[in-house]
């Protein structure tokens, strides 16, 4: 049965679909894992994944994995893919984030200049089990909370309360009108004011702040900290070999060719926007383009970023065109539907979001670095905020931790079957519990891996670089 035909079940029936799953995956089976015996070595995931990336950046991918236990994890979604493939399935599906750690969920601007919190980054995205996104998530935390000190009791807390929370929300939206899960988010300032009252007066101002600072980080914030005029005309400034602008990246017939193809990208990519935004974007012209290294994970992958001027220097915008290749995923949950995998992660993006970037599109690009490559495009900054892990307390972790549980929750209603899931997840802690379980293992699990990978650093099987943290 497909999650479309279970929707158009009764209430009742999808219900009982949820609470029949029990009997053949219990939720406390869920506290399992042991790694398989013919698990792939760690370092040649992460070496597979690099094979299609630009082979000069990828010691700097490596050299931010190393950091540390919780930085490495953010770059090995594609290793705990594999793990989760082998855990306990209810066989209920949604759409998911495929990468759910803590620093994907953070403040966002929508289109109604509304400051919201949401779930982040969608490169992984595609239909599979509801579980593994909630899991990802989950040992996350447990990997946070060990790099802070966090007691073994502290981090169980956390994750119980994270899991409680996307309980309890999944309890509620299976209650509601399928219009009203949709309608559904989460206002910043709603949930500042929520929050307030469980918060210590450093952690309010801090929380404050970050507010105040996300609204700040806008198109022209961007332009200020990336852009600057050079012979009369602005420019992208270069910051190698984070940020490489076009013209010193190549000789000139090469240069020629990539700009062409970068401006064919934008123009063409424009026809997967709404009319309206279409005849917003043709009021910009492009005047500049630059490589850039973006996260942890994504290093190496292709990704530009386009400085575009409206009525004059100072009415700015600037778009992120960044390379998307087949979900981590992909082989354990199935392929996408769309041919397009930049198509794919702006369609789960739009499924997952309560409101997205209003420049999210896709295209293809055929002949660069002679291979046809897809790419989505958004806006470089917009009223983000990324959450600061090493600097949480136990309590606010916690708290962090039930906003980003809730978030999760809303992002599985929107395409899953809500009210099977909240049967299957019933009333008791039973799989809050487990889930904890399954984190703290899988936290040591991703030690080894981190362990690994500094294994190979040291006997030169693989090279790692440090680079500036200021661009990540």
């Amino acid at each position: 049965m497909t999650e479309t035909t279970s929707r158009h079940l009764t209430p009742q029936e999808r219900a009982a679909r949820g609470r029949g799953a029990r009997t053949k995956v219990p939720r406390s089976g869920h506290g399992d894992f042991a790694p398989a015996l013919d698990r792939p070595d760690p370092v040649d995931v992460i070496e597979r994944q690099s094979a299609s990336r630009l082979q000069e950046l990828v010691p700097i991918r490596y050299g931010r994995m190393l950091e540390s236990p919780f930085r490495f994890y953010r770059g090995a979604a594609a290793i705990m893919a594999g793990d989760l493939a082998g855990t306990p399935s209810s066989g209920i599906r949604a759409q998911l984030c495929g990468d759910a750690h803590m620093l994907n969920f953070r403040l966002l601007a929508s289109p109604e200049r509304r400051l919201m919190f949401d779930v982040n980054d969608f490169d992984e995205t595609l239909p599979g089990p509801w579980e593994w996104d909630v899991k990802r998530l989950a040992a996350s935390l447990v990997i946070a909370g060990r790099g802070n000190g966090f007691g073994r009791a502290e981090r169980a807390r956390v994750v119980r309360g994270t899991v409680r929370s996307y309980r309890g929300a999944m309890h509620d939206f299976a209650g509601m009108r399928t219009l009203d899960v949709w309608y559904s988010r989460i206002d910043a300032e709603d949930l500042f004011a929520t929050m307030s009252a469980r918060l210590d007066a450093v952690a309010r101002r801090r929380m404050s702040r970050a507010l105040k600072k996300a609204r700040t980080r806008d198109h022209l914030q961007a332009l200020e900290k990336l852009a600057g005029v050079v012979d009369g005309a602005l420019r992208i400034t270069p910051d190698p070999p984070l940020i490489v602008p076009l013209d010193t990246l190549m000789p000139g017939v090469e240069r020629e060719q990539l700009e062409g193809q970068l401006r064919d990208l934008i123009e063409r990519y424009a026809r997967t926007l709404p009319g309206d935004r279409r005849a917003l974007l043709a009021q910009y012209r492009v005047v500049d383009m630059a490589r850039k290294v973006v996260g942890v994970g994504s290093v190496g992958t292709r990704c530009w970023i386009v400085l575009m001027l409206g009525r004059d220097d100072d009415d700015p915008l600037l778009l992120q065109a960044k390379e998307a290749q087949q979900s981590v995923l992909a082989p354990f949950a199935g392929e996408s539907g769309h041919a397009n995998q930049g198509e794919r992660v702006v369609a789960g993006q739009r499924l997952m979001q309560a409101t997205s970037d209003m420049f999210l599109g896709w295209e293809r690009v055929e002949g660069l670095d002679d291979r046809q490559r897809d790419f989505y495009v958004r806006q470089l900054h917009d009223w983000k905020a990324i959450p600061q892990a090493d600097v949480m307390t136990p309590d606010v972790m916690r708290l962090f931790g039930r906003v980003c549980g809730a978030t999760l929750a809303r992002a599985h209603a929107r395409s899953g079957d809500r009210i099977a899931i909240a049967a299957y997840l019933g009333r008791s802690d039973a799989f809050d519990r487990a889930v904890a379980r399954f984190a703290e293992a899988y936290a040591d699990q991703n030690e080894r891996d981190h362990g690994a990978l500094a294994a190979a650093v040291k006997d030169g099987r693989v090279t790692a670089e440090a680079a500036d943290q200021a661009s990540r």
